[in-house]
């Protein structure tokens, strides 16, 4: 049996604290760390004072194509693939970053964050399983999250085309358009 470094058990117990601190569920928490999943739970509700959800996790990549989830996710994407392109980090520390700095970017819009750590986990999951990816809006030239085998060679985004159903006010719609935009296109190298 293997001796396991304090160090490296502290690392793991502090990355696991920052996820569920971000709303991260015991499946993520699993996935991520070798630490036990008694550990994980006593540790959730030791921080939250509750038991953890029960519960599948998403499973489907329908979620991240609807309209308003499909704006918050491509965001989050833009930020995830240029931290991975500009800064020194990879996996699960890519993805905290990025999602402090998504929830950052909702914050400065004034826009309800709708995209939780876990579903930033799976669609990260998705684009490295080849499910989804980006493709650029032909109209404003953002980047958003598309299926991989859907044509997009002239993708036009939720934004530049809103559903009838989506977007209550022309002035919502124009603070969403403009938020994206800016966020894409200072990240447009990055995206792929």
């Amino acid at each position: 049996m293997a001796k396991k470094s304090v160090v490296s058990e502290a690392k793991e117990i502090q990355a696991a604290i920052e996820m569920i601190d971000l709303g991260a569920r015991l499946q993520l928490l699993e996935s991520e760390t070798s630490l036990s999943r008694e550990r994980l739970i006593k540790l959730y509700k030791e921080l939250k004072g509750v038991s953890p959800p029960k519960g599948m996790l998403p499973f489907s990549a329908d979620w991240f194509l609807t309209w308003q989830p499909n704006i918050h996710s491509s965001v989050f994407a833009d930020i995830y693939r240029y931290l991975l392109t500009h800064a020194d980090c990879r996996g699960i520390a890519a993805i905290i970053k990025s999602y402090k700095l998504y929830l950052e970017h909702c914050q400065m819009s004034e826009m309800e964050p709708a995209l939780s750590l876990t579903r930033a986990w799976t669609l990260v999951r998705f684009f490295e399983g080849r499910i989804l990816q980006t493709a650029s809006c032909t109209q404003c030239g953002g980047h958003f999250v598309v299926y991989t085998h859907d044509l997009y060679s002239r993708y036009v985004c939720g934004l530049c085309h809103t559903p009838s159903r989506a977007g209550k006010t022309n002035k919502s719609r124009a603070a969403a358009l403009a938020s994206i935009t800016a966020t894409t296109a200072s990240m447009a190298p990055a995206a792929s």
